[in-house]
């Protein structure tokens, strides 16, 4: 019978144990890479404070996240839409006026919106949805269905494009000018 433990003798009786010996080699520090990281952070911030990094015309710095601080040649789907039509800017596209800027377009979508979604609520201001409708609109024109939980950067052109032609405009009826007719007569006469 053959001894199951016959390959012993095999292993050399001095064996080195070192530590990390089976961890992959340490990359040599280079300078240049942590101050392109340094760089790529000033950059980052740079980006909401001017628009530098815009190469259509049209963009505006995003307020809020440098993420979104992108141009419409910077995102290859929209870049690829951009310049098969030889524009400037994807703004100035025909397909993104008539489907995201076009309120007649727009009420179409919204309805469609509704039906999926629900109703939306009352308080809700109508020049976001609006906004809402069209940011959908432009996901859907250059990406298609995205699906769920699905989201994509839109160029800064793109959003400050969209709220210029949906922003907050104040109308007011007969009986909301009556009121505040009203009480400015009241603050400036006393109670008359």
């Amino acid at each position: 019978m053959d001894n199951e433990y016959a390959d012993v003798n095999d292993i050399p009786g001095n064996i080195v144990i070192q530590p990390y010996m089976f961890e992959p080699p340490q990359r040599p520090n280079n300078q240049e890479s942590s101050e392109e990281s340094d760089n790529g952070d000033d950059d980052q911030r740079d980006r909401r404070i001017n628009t530098f990094w815009c190469e259509c015309g049209a963009c505006q710095s995003m307020r809020t996240l440098a993420e979104e601080c992108v141009c419409c040649v910077e995102t290859q789907a929209v870049n690829f839409t951009r310049e098969s039509s030889d524009l400037e800017c994807i703004t100035h596209h025909q397909t993104f006026i008539d489907n995201c800027l076009n309120v007649r377009v727009l009420e179409v979508s919204l309805h469609d919106y509704i039906q999926r979604d629900g109703p939306l609520n009352d308080n809700e201001p109508i020049h976001e949805v609006y906004r809402h409708i069209a940011y959908r609109r432009f996901v859907l024109w250059i990406w298609h269905k995205l699906g769920k939980g699905n989201r994509k950067v839109l160029p800064a052109c793109v959003v400050s494009r969209i709220r210029q032609s949906f922003h907050l405009r104040l109308t007011l009826d007969f009986s909301t000018l009556a009121l505040i007719l009203k009480v400015v007569v009241q603050i400036w006469f006393g109670g008359w």
